[in-house]
Order: C-alpha cells, then sequence, then structure tokens
C-alpha cells in the first residue's frame, strides 16, 4: 500500500518519494517492520493466551523433561502470520499477483493449523485434526495455489519450467503440451505439474511442522530458510543476476523478495519470545503456514529441486520419522532412531536441548550456503 501511494500517487508531485521504487529498501524495511510488530505485539499476545488458558499439551510419551513445558501458550503461529502479512501488504506492490498468491498460501495453511491447534485446545488432547482430514485440507490449498499459478502461466506471468541445479540447459517442463491439442482434455495438460506442486506443498508444511518439538528450532531453521530464499527471489526477479547465473528471468518474482524479508523479521522477533526457554509456541497454525511459505516461494521461483538444501534440516527430520515408522513397520518393531523426529533422538542419548537447537542451526546454515552456491555452479 505504502509503495503504490507514496510512489505512485505521490511521487509526480514529492520526488525524494523515488525511493520507494527500490525493491532493496523495501524489503529491508519490510524486515525491520516485521520485527518491531512482532517484538512490540509479543507480550500482548503471550498474556491474551494465558488469559484463554491457550497452553500446550505434551504428550506422556514423548521426552520426560518435556513434560515441565505444559501449559505454556501455544498458538503464536497468529503472531508470526500477523508480522508477516502486514508488511507485506505496507511494502509490495499491491498490483502483483504473486505476491497475493504467497500472502493466500499463509494464510491457508495457517487456518489449517489453527483448526488442529484449537481441537486440541478446547479438547485437552494431543491430538486435533486426524491424519486424513489435515492431508485432505492441506492437499485443497495446494490445489487452489497450483491452478492460480496455472492461470497465470497463461498470461506468461508464470513458468512450468524446472530449474535443475548444476545443469543450465536441461529444464524439464511439467506441462504435458501434447494433451492440450486434444479436445476437452487441455486442463490434463497441467495434471503433472498440479500432482508436482501438491507434493512439494504437503511435503513442506508437514517437515516444518515435525521439526517443531525445541524452544526455537524450527523457527530457527525457518529465519535460515527464509534468508536463502529472499537471496535466491532477488535474482531470479533481476534481470542482471538471472543473465549472469543463467536462471530463469521472472519478472513479476523480484517483488517477492518483500515477502521473504517479511518472513525474515517475522521470524526473528518471534524467536525473542520462543528461545529456550519458551515464552510461546508457534503450535501449527505458525509450523504450517511458514511451511506453505517456504513451499510456495520455491514453487514460484521454480526452486523447488533446492528445497531440500534450503530447508535441509526439516527435510532430515521429516525423513526420520518416515524412516522409523517404515522400519516399525516392516521390522516388526525395530527402529533406527531411539525417538523420532531426529531431535528427540539426540535428547535420548544425552544432548542438552540447547546444544541441539544451536547444532541444528549450524546444520541449516551449511545447507542454506551450499543451496545459494549451486546457483554458480552450473
Amino acid at each position: 500500500m505504502l509503495y503504490w501511494l507514496l510512489y505512485e500517487k505521490l511521487f509526480p508531485f514529492f520526488h525524494p518519494f523515488r525511493i520507494f521504487r527500490y525493491l532493496t529498501f523495501r524489503t529491508a524495511f519490510a524486515s525491520l517492520t516485521a520485527l518491531m510488530i512482532a517484538l512490540f505485539i509479543g507480550p500482548y499476545v503471550i498474556q491474551k493466551l494465558r488469559e484463554f488458558q491457550i497452553g500446550q499439551f505434551v504428550r506422556d510419551d514423548g521426552p520426560q523433561s518435556h513434560l515441565k513445558k505444559t501449559g505454556t501458550p501455544t498458538m503464536g503461529g497468529l503472531l508470526i502470520c500477523i508480522a508477516i502479512l502486514l508488511p507485506t501488504v505496507l511494502w509490495s506492490d499491491p498490483a502483483n499477483p504473486l505476491v497475493w498468491i504467497a500472502v493466500f498460501a499463509t494464510l491457508a495453511f495457517g487456518a489449517i493449523g489453527f483448526a488442529d491447534d484449537y481441537i486440541k485446545v478446547v479438547k485437552r488432547r494431543s491430538l486435533g485434526l486426524t491424519a486424513r482430514a489435515k492431508l485432505l485440507w492441506q492437499g485443497l490449498a495446494a490445489a487452489a495455489i497450483g491452478i492460480a499459478l496455472v492461470v497465470l502461466s497463461q498470461f506468461r506471468l508464470f513458468a512450468t519450467q524446472l530449474t535443475v541445479p548444476f545443469i543450465k540447459s536441461w529444464r524439464p517442463d511439467l506441462e504435458w503440451h501434447w494433451l492440450g491439442t486434444l479436445p476437452h482434455l487441455g486442463f490434463l495438460a497441467f495434471l503433472p505439474f498440479l500432482v508436482f506442486i501438491a507434493f512439494v506443498l504437503v511435503g513442506s508444511t508437514n517437515a516444518v511442522n515435525l521439526t517443531d518439538g525445541l524452544d526455537g528450532l524450527a523457527i530457527g531453521c525457518t529465519i535460515v530458510a527464509a534468508g536463502a530464499l529472499t537471496v535466491l527471489t532477488y535474482v531470479s526477479g533481476n534481470v542482471v543476476f538471472a543473465d549472469y547465473l543463467e536462471l530463469q528471468h521472472m519478472p513479476k518474482v523480484a517483488e517477492l523478495t518483500v515477502f521473504c524479508g517479511s518472513m525474515v523479521g517475522a521470524s526473528i522477533g518471534f524467536l525473542w519470545y520462543n528461545a529456550h526457554p519458551a515464552e510461546i509456541f508457534m503450535g501449527d497454525v505458525g509450523s504450517l503456514a511458514l511451511g506453505g511459505a517456504i513451499g510456495t516461494i520455491s514453487i514460484i521461483i521454480r526452486q523447488e529441486l533446492l528445497l531440500p538444501f534450503i530447508g535441509g534440516i526439516f527435510i532430515i527430520e521429516a525423513l526420520s520419522v518416515l524412516l522409523q515408522v517404515g522400519s516399525y513397520k516392516m521390522r516388526n518393531g525395530k527402529r533406527i532412531f531411539k525417538m523420532a523426529p531426529l531431535h528427540h533422538h539426540f535428547e535420548q542419548i544425552g544432548w542438552s536441548e540447547s546444544k541441539i537447537i544451536v547444532r541444528f542451526w549450524i546444520g541449516a546454515l551449511v545447507f542454506a550456503l551450499f543451496a545459494l552456491t549451486t546457483l554458480k555452479l552450473r
């Protein structure tokens, strides 16, 4: 809104407002705005959550050291969503449809998490939505995002070609063009793209959700992933950098840098209250919203294949659960880890919570830096 008001409307009358044209300026201020919002309204949100007795329910079969966290205010993801979305609306170009898709993704997956958290709080149990219901709603949200991107591809505002790490020339297209020539079957041409979108988004949201098990762990890894996405989004939308790095140049994507900057600022602000020992937990409303936002941005900038490195810790945590469940079912109850997700395994072998958190942050940073190096190693 500030971009529209101060640059597009008032710039002809007051030329210093030209500074709002610069993406780096608006991204920096969006990040600072998100940080200030999270820091200033954080205590109010924590107080209200306590008044409404919205506290964390800790499962008995988890680490015994976590039982002391019972009752800590949860659903702090509401704070994260507010701190991301308000600066995005303030500092980005409201005419850019890709920004609104990112906003929708955050709200849609956040709403699924909110419903899950609400059921847990009201019924005082460790499980909210059933796994089937959660996957169904996540799939519907992913389908809506995919359909919106398909529509934009018809106006050449989005491309269905993938960017493959380390390979310059090979860009596989997820659209079956041959189906587009058949009567009444043209819509099926985008079926592979929609299935792929659903896989990426459902995977990313649940991976972040599984990582959210220790104070500050998920939000710290989110800061790193969002920072990497900020760089990737900026270079993808900048004609000079995109040409130099031989990326797909997508001019409309540049505006999403503001959204990514807001995510960085909001995450840092939330970490202030979520650092060990946590005063507030993000809950599913936060983890699903962040996972949906990270997955959606990676899809829009066509870097889905880099997502396992951008969010490396998230992927490892999710894989540890899949391996544990698979091993238990296929090997007659035998487990690979002492407990899953992976951070609980390290708790069981004697690592302190703070040590696990910091070491996982370091791992997240290494993965993100590797993801950025692939831009040149092509």
